[in-house]
């Protein structure tokens, strides 16, 4: 039951993701035959991702917390480089622009289904509690505002779009403390006073593995987004 509901919140959100992104082709007015082609490359994209990490999952090279550290360099540094090249590169497009700026911040409301996963991990003994909001993780607490932000800035107006800018700045910090979190327990303990890493072998495996891969991934992505499409003055 726990490993199914990895597996949904990943699901949903690729359908949340490509749902997004054909409504902003459409606002961009990108004819219907490059529409396609555009979004059968982010679904082909998206499957050959997941198929990646599936596979280098179940081949047991993250099956060890030595050095190097396995799992950032094969799944999380691959995915932060996209990240950074992609955005760079489509900046300046006409279909970040044509995305609704609440959208990108409703979005990161999918974070409570995280640390709620976390907190039934921990439960089975897949997660050590310092992860979670019982320890040092208060994602969860970041993640209950995303919606009220969206709709007080975007939604009523009574907030300044600034409030959203730092409000996307402050996520990627919180985000950057839950990555030296995971990285410190598994493979610096001694910050934690243990001499053996806090969380057990099953961590790198698949579909755990899903969270550092791509949920983690794709929140750091939104924020970096819609930090690009609210700092450009082109759009309203």
């Amino acid at each position: 039951m726990l490993q199914f509901g990895y597996v949904a919140l990943t699901l949903l959100m690729i359908v949340i993701i490509l749902f997004g992104y054909n409504h902003a082709l459409k606002g961009a007015n990108t004819p219907t035959d490059i529409r396609k082609k555009y979004l059968s490359r982010a679904w082909i994209g998206l499957f050959l991702w997941i198929a990646y990490t599936f596979a280098v999952a179940k081949s047991g090279i993250l099956q060890t917390f030595d050095f190097p550290p396995r799992f950032p360099i094969f799944l999380i540094f691959p995915a932060f480089i996209f990240t950074g090249f992609f955005l760079f590169r489509y900046r300046n497009s006409d279909i970040i622009a044509a995305i609704p700026k609440s959208w990108l911040i409703y979005y990161q409301t999918f974070r409570i289904g995280i640390e709620s996963l976390f907190i039934a991990s921990v439960a089975a003994g897949a997660l050590h509690p310092e992860v979670t909001f019982e320890g040092y993780n208060y994602d969860i607490v970041f993640a209950v505002t995303a919606p009220f932000v969206a709709y007080l800035v975007f939604n009523k107006k009574l907030l300044s779009e600034k409030v959203a800018l730092a409000w996307n700045y402050l996520g990627l910090a919180v985000i950057a403390s839950i990555i030296f979190l995971f990285i410190t327990t598994i493979f610096f303990p001694s910050v934690w006073s243990s001499t053996e890493p806090l969380a057990p072998m099953n961590i790198v495996t698949f579909l755990f593995v899903l969270v550092p891969a791509f949920l983690m991934p794709s929140a750091v992505f939104m924020h970096i987004l819609s930090i690009i499409q609210l700092s450009r003055k082109d759009i309203a």
